[in-house]
């Protein structure tokens, strides 16, 4: 079947021609002149990608975005912002709300198809990853009893693209279910009374997010954000709670999780309360490693210098300060953001 574009741009000509294009390229298009008519036929048609400007009568592009994010049958179309050159400060705003990608006014032909056949690629070079770690989930429960209940979730699945910096949820936020990270890391926050920020963990694929929140209370009680480019799946509460009731499988594994979330916290309060600062930064080089490592074989992370000082309660001079020591003594290597642990074994002596 023809993929299906929908266009909402309010300039004619940019509307007509971009259409003329996709056409020809054997795309089915649909076409809106403001963002009011565009949400309304997403909705109607649920097109399998949206070109959409930003400044626009009626409604404009984040507006549109704003709906369409909040509604389960439409928040996952990719979504592409067409933007003039004088609009690019803008664009950060768009992509922290969710969008894909953007195309700068005015583009040719070749760069309307390059963004639209990237874009494809990638989508479903994601999709064929979920259903890998969809077929995770199937070993939560018990092979002749829960399948079927797993197999509603993955049918139903809803799975949301982050961007860097961008929100799950905040602290305080009323329990709507919990998430399963399938790419990427979060961090999970508390804030002061002053503002500072605390990071209480971090986690990447295969990690489960908001299970403790979901089975103490009515609220999240930490604020979780993405540190890069991350993809979760949501799993509603209503249907976590039944598969709890039905299977106690599922119940051990989120028991398992929840348990190992307490002990990793546990250890972090005993950091900050009596270890030196060379052995909580230890602790904490490992224990990134072993959870957010890109590698199997190299023991490398990507971490921002605040995000280490919150984990660890220290300034961000000291973080430096600590760090470059351990580079000079060898143990690690730093680029930038991007941390690789050369000499595991002294890390280690140092922790114990």
């Amino acid at each position: 079947m023809k993929k299906k574009i929908l266009i909402i741009e309010d300039n004619e000509d940019i509307r007509e021609s971009s259409m003329e294009i996709l056409e020809l390229a054997g795309y089915e298009v649909l076409q809106a002149d403001n963002g009011k008519i565009g949400v309304e036929l997403a909705q109607q048609h649920l097109p399998d990608m949206i070109l959409c400007d930003i400044m626009m009568p009626e409604l404009d592009g984040y507006g549109v975005l704003y709906l369409l994010s909040k509604n389960q049958s439409t928040e996952n179309i990719p979504f592409i912002f067409l933007t003039a050159k004088a609009e690019r400060a803008d664009m950060r705003k768009g992509m922290e709300m969710g969008a894909d990608d953007y195309l700068t006014k005015p583009f040719d032909d070749i760069e309307l198809l390059n963004t639209i056949e990237s874009r494809f690629n990638k989508h479903q070079k994601l999709e064929s990853f979920y259903s890998q770690n969809f077929e995770n989930l199937k070993h939560l429960a018990n092979q002749n009893h829960g399948l079927d209940e797993l197999k509603k979730i993955v049918a139903d699945k809803k799975v949301k693209h982050l961007r860097k910096k961008q929100i799950i949820y905040y602290e305080g936020d009323s329990i709507s279910g919990i998430y399963l990270i399938l790419s990427g890391k979060v961090k999970a926050i508390k804030l002061n009374e002053d503002g500072r920020e605390f990071v209480t963990g971090m986690y990447g694929p295969e990690d489960y997010i908001g299970i403790q929140a979901m089975l103490s209370g009515d609220q999240y009680n930490e604020t979780v954000e993405a540190v890069e480019d991350t993809t979760i799946c949501f799993l509603p509460k209503d249907t976590v709670h039944q598969l709890l009731d039905n299977y106690t499988d599922i119940g051990q594994k989120f028991i398992k999780v929840l348990s190992s979330n307490l002990v990793e916290k546990e250890e972090q309060l005993l950091q900050l309360a009596y270890h030196s600062v060379r052995k909580r930064m230890a602790e904490i080089l490992l224990r990134l490693a072993k959870s957010t490592s890109d590698s199997e074989d190299q023991l490398s992370f990507r971490i921002s210098r605040e995000d280490l000082a919150s984990m660890a309660g220290m300034a961000t001079e000291t973080v430096s300060r600590t760090l470059s020591d351990f580079k000079d003594e060898a143990i690690i290597e730093k680029k930038g953001s991007v941390i690789q642990i050369l000499d595991q074994s002294k890390l280690q002596k140092m922790k114990n």
